[in-house]
């Protein structure tokens, strides 16, 4: 009698609407999995669906973010931060926001399946482009040798279905740094410019400079309060004074403009200085968009104490911590010379090194010049030897036929000796890799002067050697400036080895935010952001920044 009582009322349970349309929803749910696999077009996709089938299967098929009754409060959470893609300088289209949307009122079993498996996508997508990127950087652009985490689909769906915070968890894959925080937090201010209409290019003319009085410096003023370089306080024309005249407030405003633009701080609107002021808005945001993307392959932890180049700026730190503790300005290479984007970690220094000049230079543009003058070797302290071997002899050039000599058939390595002419300079800074990229001291003081400074055959010459020596050295020990002077004073060729390997980071970055809130731009001097533009961007480069 029991038993035939407990069997009536499981009967009565199936009868239940909520308990029969939980099976049609997992029902759904499978049918859907094995439908998205068999239309997927891509390995990636395919990969990703057969990740999401096996995650289902081993739950179940209990969905993460339905109910038999409908979207939980869940789903709406996930759509609204995919909708919101946007603020990290991505594009919701790419995790489905809309289609999401749309769904979330759904009542069917069949929609509440494909609205669990929209959301599961996004998320997973979402979170993979905000922790590695959405591009591979080598694939956009065979310069840049970054290597990003990966983010594994398994790990995501294991960790969210966990998660009692969902919006803390999508927050986890962010670059943890207030790097990306300030550029996010400008790119929204830049764009809000944008939609109360930007600013208009400054009409053409002569140099702007102190004292002068133009109806053109009215509107630069407009244009420096717009930009927050120069404030309603300082502004003279507030009080009344004469808007187009030139006065020492503009002086400072446009020179902290040319310093967020890595121009020479002259106070002057010259040439370069309008060029960088009648760059547009569009132009900016898109940098933007950009540099967002090159800060999600960096790692987070740059290490405690590194070095950080930026090859757009062209300017070196030293950092520890939260702490610069110098910068300097640094030629790279040239254009056709590019330096490589890459991180490796520096071992040791020389002091009064000698130059082995690479077989390109001294093919391409040393043996023209010893075939012009057998003695440009002697006179620039040049060595020739009979090959690369360890075991080279020392020639002597004046018995080569130089006549007989070109580029496809020169042997010879020629190294130059330590001194004030080598190429060098008097310090080099060693940090082996594959690329022979460097950093080293030069006799070509007056380049660093220059606002663009891309005169290299790819290494990076520094303009403060000794110093950059001192604060690199100072965890060895026992290396003070008047020792480092001294040993190169000495013309002694030595090497130190560091007691700690100091991390090197070379970056390309054309838009970044400091610390005090000043939003900075640089030229692609590299054509760098075209090639990246292209790979992330692709055909809504014009119209989705």
């Amino acid at each position: 009698m029991i038993n035939r009582a407990i069997g009536l009322v499981f009967g009565l349970l199936l009868l239940v609407p909520g308990a029969a349309s939980a099976a049609a929803l997992q029902e759904a749910l499978a049918a859907q999995l094995r439908a998205g696999v068999g239309t997927a077009a891509t390995d990636d996709e395919i990969e990703t669906l057969t990740v999401l089938e096996r995650f289902y299967q081993e739950r179940a098929l209990e969905p993460l973010w339905v109910q038999e009754s409908g979207a939980g409060p869940r789903a709406r959470e996930l759509s609204e931060l995919l909708a919101a893609a946007d603020l990290d300088a991505l594009d919701p289209r790419d995790y489905g926001a809309e289609p999401i949307a749309a769904l979330l009122g759904a009542a069917k079993p069949a929609q509440l399946a494909e609205l669990e498996v929209r959301l599961t996508l996004g998320l997973i997508r979402f979170v993979a482009d905000l922790g590695q990127g959405r591009t591979t950087p080598h694939v956009a652009d065979p310069e840049l040798f970054v290597f990003r985490e990966e983010v594994r689909k398994e790990t995501v769906l294991a960790q969210v279905a966990l998660a009692q915070d969902l919006t803390l968890f999508v927050d986890s894959y962010r670059p943890q740094t207030s790097r990306y925080d300030r550029q996010k937090v400008a790119l929204a201010e830049y764009r809000a410019l944008a939609t109360q209409g930007g600013w208009q290019p400054l009409p053409e003319g002569p140099t702007l400079k102190p004292s002068m009085t133009d109806p053109r410096i009215g509107l630069l003023r407009e244009r420096l309060r717009l930009w927050g370089d120069l404030k309603a306080a300082d502004d003279a024309a507030e009080a009344g004074g004469d808007p187009d005249f030139y006065d020492d407030a503009l002086v400072d405003a446009v020179k902290w403009m040319q310093y967020r633009h890595g121009l020479t701080q002259d106070g002057a609107v010259g040439k370069k200085t309008l060029a960088a002021l009648n760059v547009s808005i569009e132009t900016r945001l898109e940098q933007m968009v950009l540099n967002l993307e090159r800060r999600r392959w960096m790692p987070d932890d740059l290490g405690r104490r590194h070095i950080f180049v930026n090859l757009a700026d062209q300017l070196l730190k030293l950092v520890d911590g939260e702490k610069t503790l110098l910068d300097m300005p640094v030629v790279v290479g040239k254009p056709y010379h590019s330096t490589p984007v890459f991180s490796h970690e520096m071992t040791y220094l020389v002091m009064n090194p000698y130059w082995n000049v690479p077989p390109s230079i001294a093919r391409k543009e040393l043996l023209p010049k010893i075939k012009d003058d057998v003695s440009y070797l002697a006179s620039n302290n040049f060595t020739l030897f009979s090959d690369w071997s360890s075991g080279a002899s020392v020639v002597d050039p004046h018995t080569v036929d130089w006549a007989g000599v070109n580029r496809n058939n020169f042997p010879y390595k020629l190294r130059q000796g330590s001194g004030d002419g080598n190429a060098l300079g008097r310090v080099k800074f060693m940090f082996p890799n594959r690329f022979n990229i460097y950093l080293h001291d030069t006799p070509a003081k007056t380049l660093f002067g220059k606002d663009q400074r891309t005169f290299s055959h790819g290494c990076i010459r520094v303009s403060d050697p000794p110093g950059l020596a001192e604060a690199v050295l100072t965890s060895t020990g026992g290396w003070s400036l008047d020792r480092i002077n001294a040993t190169i004073d000495s013309g002694e060729r030595r090497i130190v080895t560091l007691k700690q390997p100091l991390p090197v980071h070379i970056g390309y970055l054309t838009s970044w935010v400091n610390k005090d809130g000043s939003v900075h731009f640089r030229t692609d001097v590299y054509g760098r952001d075209a090639k990246l533009a292209e790979a992330l961007l692709g055909a809504r480069a014009g119209g989705w920044r």
